[in-house]
């Protein structure tokens, strides 16, 4: 039977509970009873007796304490995937502080400056690069074992790329020799970016990679949000993934995400990936209507997939809009899987999520979306005779 496999792109909130423990604040009666209405949810309330009483304690939390409550939080976003219908799941990323800081906290050559608002009005702590990034610690395998041992599903671990973490900090390394009004000057400036990007690729992405292959990751995405927003630097970004995968090729499933973007600057240089990259993951909901329907009109914001079918990649396809507590209903889904269906031809090209990782959303709002996308591929299926 001809698949189409649902997944998710990475974050989910973190529970309250979780938030609260760690940040050193009081736990409310309401806290308590949101992790057992969850664990009812999830069927894990056998499971979680012991964070229901590290929770009664209501302060004072211990450092190990601490680490109980982030592995159950682990095992809650697990198991959240799981009763949502998921194909391939991860953590919602509940032992990261965020995309960035969690990584660059973990290579070597960073100082944190300072707190940015980032676009969807969250805040990150950006760092300055001070010297050669160096890693001393492949910083995703710990927590891709520990997941493993919560789950049977397959998982696909998110890893911050090379190029957003260089365009997301400041540098002071690599210009900081180009000195003011030197002969070619931007020429130098120019090739100093692409030496810190370039670094970052070999010296930090390039062996996590490898580090989580060996631990028996299967699939692997790269987050490039950054991507995109210095239209004459695609080739140094294309650059960096070729970088980043080495001889990784084919050695593991690789996605590529790329969220709010203008795609169109992506080609035709993305093409010296194929081969190298498995999927492409856009957002394609957050630019359509919800009417139902399978026309160009009614389906606007797939207008990408015209150019998508002439290339190897596989698609992912982002079916839910992770900016709005809407709930896609099933219909309206299996209407946007159904038009992909029509421009690329291939089913099995195709797999389904949504547009970018559900940390923005309340728990309830994300599960219902999520459920519901898993109907609509379930629907879609059915309509063309592969159910």
């Amino acid at each position: 039977m001809t698949r189409i496999l649902t997944h998710e792109i990475g974050s989910l909130a973190k529970p309250g509970w979780r938030v609260k423990v760690l940040a050193g604040k009081v736990i409310e009666e309401s806290d308590i009873e949101y992790a057992k209405k969850w664990a009812e949810i999830l069927d894990i309330g056998e499971q979680v007796d012991e964070l229901i009483r590290i929770l009664d304690k209501r302060t004072d939390f211990t450092a190990e304490d601490k680490r109980k409550v982030v592995d159950f939080s682990v095992l809650f976003a697990l198991k959240f995937f799981e009763k949502a219908g998921l194909d391939i799941i991860y953590d919602g990323e509940q032992r990261r502080v965020e995309m960035y800081e969690y990584a660059v906290r973990r290579i070597k050559g960073f100082k944190f400056v300072g707190h940015v608002r980032s676009f969807d009005n969250k805040y990150f702590r950006k760092a300055a690069c001070v010297k050669k990034p160096k890693l001393e610690n492949p910083y995703h395998v710990e927590e891709f074992l520990s997941a493993s041992k919560l789950t049977k599903k397959p998982l696909k671990v998110p890893i911050t790329g090379a190029y957003t973490i260089a365009d997301w900090s400041y540098d002071e390394h690599y210009i900081g020799s180009v000195a003011i009004g030197s002969k070619n000057f931007l020429e130098k400036l120019s090739q100093a970016r692409k030496a810190f990007i370039s670094d970052l690729a070999k010296e930090v992405i390039y062996p996590n990679i490898k580090a989580l292959i060996d631990a028996g990751a299967k699939y692997i995405q790269i987050d490039e949000p950054a991507a995109t927003t210095k239209r004459n630097e695609i080739k140094v970004f294309i650059d960096s993934i070729i970088d980043s995968i080495g001889d990784l090729a084919e050695k593991a499933f690789f996605t590529i995400h790329i969220c709010f973007s203008d795609y169109s600057l992506l080609f035709p240089e993305i093409g010296r990936l194929e081969g190298i990259i498995d999927e492409l993951h856009f957002e394609y909901a957050n630019d359509d209507t919800t009417e139902l329907g399978v026309s160009a009109k009614k389906r606007k914001g797939y207008r990408l997939l015209d150019t998508l079918r002439e290339y190897d990649f596989k698609i992912g396809l982002g079916t839910i809009d992770v900016h709005t507590d809407f709930i896609e209903p099933p219909e309206l889904v299996r209407d946007r899987i159904l038009y992909a269906i029509d421009r690329i031809g291939e089913p099995s090209r195709i797999l389904v999520a949504p547009d970018c990782g559900l940390r923005t959303r309340t728990w309830e709002v994300a599960f219902e979306k999520l459920r519901n996308m898993v109907e609509g591929r379930n629907m879609a299926l059915a309509k063309i005779g592969l159910a």
